[in-house]
């Protein structure tokens, strides 16, 4: 089985979630919402881009960050998003997610989502209604990672996280949990 066909996670994506985990710590470190993001290409083994949550940093809506990180790689081929294994700190959310299945992204790997579970039955979910080019199965992998579960909880419950958390996720505050 390929790597991109993996649903353990692999020695190559430690090192990815690692350096997603770098990102998510340099979004912290300026201020924003402490996730980070990957988008690794199979057949080169390269890492095409990388990212992290950029709403409080850009005064965003939709600057998370899968989002940042494909913004960051420019226009490809489509060829070549079906080709790649997109990782994130957290659990996509549903704009996320959303874009990972209009790009034909077959492979996620997130780092945890014991804070937070986006739209994971969603990329899960049947790809009959979707385009028949993008109907092939998709695969989740988490690593129930506890260092980026603890820097997710603790800053979700830091003053700066009680102000933006919420609204990162389209919601108005915990009373909508």
């Amino acid at each position: 089985m390929s790597s991109i066909e993996s649903t353990t996670i692999t020695p190559e994506d430690e090192v990815n979630l690692e350096l997603a985990y770098a990102q998510a710590q340099k979004s912290l470190k300026e201020g924003g919402v402490p996730i980070g993001s990957v988008l690794y290409h199979h057949p080169t083994k390269k890492v095409l881009s990388v990212g992290h949550n950029q709403r409080v940093q850009q005064n965003s809506n939709t600057r998370h960050g899968e989002m940042d990180c494909l913004e960051k790689l420019g226009r490809v081929p489509i060829k070549t998003f079906r080709e790649c294994t997109i990782y994130s700190t957290l659990s996509c959310c549903i704009m996320c997610t959303s874009t990972i299945l209009l790009y034909g992204i077959r492979r996620v790997v997130i780092a945890e989502n014991a804070n937070f579970v986006g739209g994971e039955a969603l990329l899960l979910s049947p790809p009959t209604l979707l385009a028949p080019a993008l109907q092939k199965p998709r695969i989740l992998v988490n690593q129930h990672d506890p260092k980026a579960t603890k820097m997710m909880k603790d800053w979700i419950e830091s003053e700066e996280g009680a102000k933006v958390w919420w609204e990162d996720i389209g919601l108005e505050g915990e009373e909508e949990k």
